[in-house]
């Protein structure tokens, strides 16, 4: 796929797509987590690009929805769906659903829908899903007890890019290696014609490791883990909840996260626990073995059985006289005790093995002294074995556990993938229950509409007060009634289901029924009487409209409120006779049904929504619009009410006029 062929889609963004491992099958399926790991691109622009895709793929141009009043049912009708996710994620790939006239399109979600409406909105569930999240890409982190070297310099650079964690050195021979290899824990020569190199410490030739960075860096698949930990455990408690069977093994997983900490390390081995502890605590041990060996021999010269009293033998030591021209003989062996036990206390504190412990053999001066004093070069050579060998423990088994985990890191991402996805699938879930709803059906002819038992969700009443309505359209309408009669909604009513149908969505009705629409144009109620300039650029968007209308529905509410009543009247039987000429499908809501179906060069359909009368002042209506009625209107109804009340031949005359 070529990115930039999106539309809205840039050089820059284009890059930035080609970053990821399968961008194409991301935009396919409208991954929104996946496109939004790409840099620089949020969940929201993913959203769009994924939309932009999508409507590519299918041969969409966008032009469904084309008035103001269309695309705010449409963003209404996307709210209602949004509401009911639960994670951020959700809310953003429901935004990849939009009313298309792509047949290939509408098909590809309703199968999707179908799905969706079977899964259980289980209370267990959604808490679950309160915890997953998108998976995060874990920046490099440094590497610094490795390092790679190379005599050539693209290699040099190819291995800067590939393992940006490890320092890479440019090397002419084996002393260059040698010198590294003083340096670091472990050195990855990447030529070929150092096979055999043999040199102090840990190096290895590896010609082909620039491949397989995972092996040099298993650093970077631990961090991945250890970052998503929660993210992870999240999305297997959704499943588990759910009861779907999860993308990897649960059991492997957890094994797996357990074994790794919050910052990438290996945990749960005593070795590279006791080695971790004898690198920190080499320096308090060894201070502490001092105390110990010196608290022995202070006892021993208190104790001395010599001219100069112990005490005052002990005052001059400690004002710096010689201590090889004041021990005696005897004092000797208490040396070589004290020693003994401040070796043996080193041993026993940092839990070195045989090996470690010889090196402790000259920590010690061997000719008595007092104070005793460590050696530091001999502990700082014993700190560098231990933290070689602490290093070279921990290389090997994070390169242990990365090859473990290097198989649940597909699945991995999958599962929460998965469980994201099912956020969404459960929000159209909760959307149909919610509002009772049911799948579309598609006619293939004209773009008229039936609906049974419709109830209109965008209304500001409780879902379940709101009454429900039959209405069949085709061809040109006109829709009157009653003022709060329920015109309006109605229109409301039929713009969201056709919205929804050709989302492939479900729609709040008992059962609906349409033509395959191309574009839905909804005009909504114009505030006041326009003037001039405004009047005509509304009657030039009406003269496009007319032009080629076929598989148009439109939808006006009281046009006859952009100019004076009669030339309204005019206008709008002129329009309806250009739509009926088309053949397309309009409603039109009008106080002047009565005046434009006398106008009109055809037999205009006129619906009403009948009001059954006044009941303690309150309007009461039949929701549903009557075909062939012209509905009265309140005035009559209220005059109608006091005639019926009253003696009086006012009201009749008044009546009468009606």
């Amino acid at each position: 796929m070529e990115f930039e062929a999106i539309p809205g889609v840039g050089e820059k963004t284009a890059a930035s797509l080609a970053e990821l491992d399968d961008a194409e099958a991301a935009l396919r399926d409208g991954d929104v987590a996946a496109l939004a790991r790409a840099p620089g691109i949020t969940e929201g622009r993913a959203a769009a690009i994924a939309r932009a895709a999508v409507r590519m793929e299918h041969g969409d141009d966008g032009t469904f929805l084309a008035t103001d009043r269309a695309r705010e049912v449409y963003r209404d009708a996307l709210s209602l769906l949004q509401r009911r996710t639960v994670t951020d994620y959700a809310e953003k790939r429901l935004e990849t659903l939009f009313p298309s006239s792509s047949r290939s399109r509408i098909d590809e979600v309703r199968a999707f829908a179908e799905r969706a409406m079977e899964r259980d909105p289980d209370p267990a569930v959604l808490d679950a899903l309160e915890g997953v999240e998108p998976l995060q890409s874990t920046p490099p982190r440094r590497v610094r007890e490795r390092c790679l070297a190379t005599t050539d310099a693209e290699r040099y650079a190819e291995a800067r890019d590939a393992v940006p964690e490890l320092s890479a050195e440019i090397v002419d021979d084996g002393r260059d290696v040698a010198e590294l290899a003083r340096s670091y824990s472990t050195v990855i020569v990447l030529d070929e014609e150092f096979a055999g190199i043999d040199v102090p410490g840990d190096v290895q030739v590896r010609p082909d490791a620039l491949s397989r960075p995972e092996e040099l860096v298993p650093e970077r698949l631990l961090a991945f883990f250890a970052e998503n930990r929660d993210r992870l455990e999240a999305a297997a408690a959704v499943h588990e909840a759910a009861g779907t069977e999860p993308a990897c093994p649960l059991d492997a997983l957890r094994d797996g996260l357990s074994r790794v900490s919050d910052d990438g390390t290996v945990v749960g081995d005593d070795e590279l626990d006791r080695l971790t502890a004898a690198v920190d605590d080499l320096d308090a041990a060894v201070s502490t073995a001092e105390s110990v060996a010196n608290d022995h021999l202070r006892d021993a010269i208190r104790e001395q059985d010599v001219t100069i009293e112990g005490t005052d033998f002990l005052s001059l030591v400690e004002r710096g006289a010689r201590v090889d021209s004041l021990l005696s003989r005897e004092l000797a062996d208490e040396y070589d005790e004290a020693v003994r036990r401040a070796r043996e206390h080193l041993v026993d504190s940092l839990a070195l093995d045989p090996g470690e412990a010889d090196l402790l053999d000259r920590l010690f001066d061997d000719e008595p002294t007092f104070p005793v004093e460590r050696d530091e070069e001999v502990v700082a050579r014993l700190r560098t074995e231990l933290a070689a060998a602490r290093d070279r423990r921990a290389a090997r088994l994070k390169a242990d556990l990365a090859s473990d985990l290097a198989a649940l890191r597909g699945p991995a991402e999958d599962l929460v993938r998965d469980a994201l996805e099912l956020d969404v699938e459960l929000a159209v879930s909760r959307f149909a229950r919610d509002f009772d709803c049911a799948m579309p059906a598609f006619g293939d002819a004209g773009s008229g509409f039936a609906v049974e038992g419709g109830r209109s969700p965008l209304l500001d009443v409780d879902f379940e007060a709101v009454d429900p309505v039959d209405y069949e359209v085709s061809g040109v309408a006109l829709l009157s009634g009653v003022n709060s009669g329920g015109k309006t909604s109605t229109l409301d009513l039929v713009a969201v289901l056709v919205v929804l149908a050709h989302m492939g969505l479900p729609v709040p009705a008992e059962r609906f029924e349409l033509g395959r629409i191309e574009e839905l144009h909804y005009y909504a109620k114009s505030q006041g009487t326009l003037d001039a300039g405004a009047f005509e650029s509304t009657l030039r968007d009406f003269a496009d409209l007319t032009a080629g209308a076929e598989r148009r529905l439109v939808l006006v509410d009281e046009l006859e409120s952009i100019t004076e009543p009669g030339a309204s009247a005019k206008i709008i039987a002129g329009i309806l006779e250009a739509l009926d000429r088309q053949g397309a499908t309009a409603v039109f809501v009008s106080h002047l049904a009565g005046e434009i179906r006398e106008t009109a060069d055809f037999d205009v359909a006129v619906d009403g929504i009948e009001a059954v009368g006044l009941v303690d002042g309150e309007l009461r209506v039949n929701r549903s619009p009557v075909k062939g009625t012209l509905a009265r209107s309140t005035p009559e109804l209220i005059v109608e009410k006091l005639s019926d009340e009253s003696d009086l031949d006012f009201y009749d005359r008044l009546l009468d006029k009606f």
